[in-house]
């Protein structure tokens, strides 16, 4: 186990302490309680810094960190509705927000999403704790009862807020999906939506072709592509341009630097003018583990050269370890590119 898995875990061994430490009578109890919510809530940002920055971010790590926090704080909120220190309904409001933030991520990662912490979210996270160290120590310090009041109410608000910005943001993950795009995974088990073949469709219906210049993905886009029943219809080919003498010797590139938006416009245009195809689409970005170009491991640049349309890049940054960018990319070069000839205007990228 990693450093930033075991602060994780220490947030999990925490919760049988700070319910003790909120139940048991003895001198300078709930100081103790208070000073150690606050330490191991401030691994809540440790860890995940670490992660990022050591490249050891792991499906363990994504799976324990947003289930520690939920339950570290609920676990301490239900001690004190039990000693009358919160009411109970507060309680109710926030473990509901988590339960149906916690949905829409499951239903968007059955999807090929992923739901990225949002900035009032992040906000939601620091009244919670800041109205909950409050309220443990408005016990022995009856004069912070109104202040905890404040917080508790602000935290409410901050809770119903974020809750109703993530089901408005992604609001189209809550659609019925049609059923008739989905096909079974290549083990046979859960359906995931086939956005080659939705893509294949979108370019067979306008006649068009499609040629992809990738870097970081190494081939897996044009994979995708020709995995779809009758793609040697509109597939030209993928020149996977992974060295930069490559991109600047057969695409043309004379960007300054590879991971950038001037990058993934001239490696559109290049594949598109190679390979002799109406759309061009690229992908150039930093898989890890390391940065590249001064940008950070994540960072994502997509092309798209198509029949009228402007030549389009779109920046991302993704989340995960190398294998996860790289399937993530792409998804999202496939989505993107299946928005545009559909004439839909959405983000497309996760």
């Amino acid at each position: 186990m990693n450093i930033p898995n075991a602060l994780t875990v220490s947030r999990l061994v925490a919760i049988p302490v700070l319910m003790a430490l909120l139940l048991l009578r003895f001198p300078g109890h709930d100081q103790v309680a208070a000073a150690l919510f606050i330490a191991f809530s401030l691994t809540d940002t440790v860890d995940g810094q670490l992660a990022r920055r050591s490249g050891t971010v792991s499906d363990l790590g994504k799976f324990l960190d947003p289930l520690a926090d939920k339950l570290f704080v609920l676990a301490v909120l239900i001690v004190l509705v039990q000693e009358g220190l919160v009411a109970a309904w507060v309680v109710v409001v926030i473990f509901s927000r988590e339960l149906i933030i916690t949905i829409l991520r499951s239903v968007g990662a059955s999807q090929g999403r992923v739901i990225a912490a949002a900035p009032l979210g992040k906000t939601k996270t620091v009244t919670q704790m800041a109205a909950v160290t409050l309220l443990i120590l408005q016990r022995p310090y009856p004069v912070l009862v109104p202040i905890a009041d404040i917080a508790v109410a602000a935290a409410v608000v901050f809770t119903l807020g974020s809750g109703l910005d993530y089901l408005w943001r992604f609001r189209h993950l809550l659609v019925p999906v049609d059923t008739s795009r989905i096909r079974l995974g290549p083990s046979g088990g859960a359906p995931e939506p086939s956005l080659a073949g939705e893509l294949s469709d979108a370019l067979r219906q306008g006649g068009l072709t499609v040629a992809v210049a990738e870097s970081l993905t190494g081939g897996l886009v044009g994979s995708r592509i020709s995995e779809a029943p009758g793609s040697s219809e509109i597939f030209k080919g993928s020149i996977v341009s992974y060295a930069t003498e490559v991109k600047r010797s057969v695409l043309g590139v004379t960007a300054e630097h590879v991971v950038s938006a001037e990058c993934a416009l001239q490696m559109a245009e290049g594949a598109r003018r190679v390979l002799g195809a109406d759309v061009g689409l690229a992908v150039t970005g930093v898989a890890g583990p390391t940065e590249q170009d001064g940008q950070p491991v994540g960072t994502v640049y997509f092309g798209l050269a198509m029949p009228g349309h402007e030549p389009e890049a779109v920046h991302t940054r993704l989340p995960g370890n190398r294998m996860l960018i790289r399937q993530f990319s792409t998804i999202s070069l496939l989505n993107l590119a299946r928005l545009r000839l559909l004439g839909l205007s959405g983000p497309g990228v996760l």
